[in-house]
């Protein structure tokens, strides 16, 4: 029986799998939203849930925790956009901060694919185009 057995193992090693999470983590603060599979996509909400949940406190301890489970060089650069830019869109918020969205079964081999993005995420690119008015108006 798999009484209290959190996670899911995805067919991996527990190093591989860890390896895996930190680099959909990076990918997804970086790109704002990823196509993966579900499985995976259920598996690095919690994750970075928890990393914004780090950055919002907005202190050293946070910062430091944000790199304890994204070490390296790519982990300080990640650090930063999630306590600059992305954790000051959620400090009202509670919990909540991914949304997944199901799409169709990838062709190849029929898997289960998703988007993972962040809820009410505004980027400065997408505020410039949000206040720029249609100019191509029909005549």
């Amino acid at each position: 029986m798999r009484h209290c057995k959190r996670g899911r193992k995805l067919n991996r090693t527990s190093s591989h799998r860890k390896a895996l999470l930190r680099n959909l983590a990076i990918s997804l603060v970086t790109h704002k939203r990823i196509k993966t599979t579900l499985p995976k996509a259920k598996e690095l909400s919690p994750f970075v849930e928890r990393l914004i949940t780090y950055a919002k406190k907005d202190n050293l301890s946070g910062y430091r925790l944000i790199l304890k489970n994204l070490p390296g060089k790519s982990g300080k650069e990640v650090a930063n956009i999630l306590v600059n830019q992305i954790a000051p869109n959620y400090k009202s918020r509670n919990g909540g901060y991914t949304r997944i969205i199901k799409l169709e079964n990838r062709k190849n081999d029929n898997a289960k694919v998703s988007l993972i993005e962040f809820v009410d995420f505004q980027d400065e690119s997408s505020k410039d185009e949000a206040e720029q008015p249609d100019t191509s108006e029909k005549e």
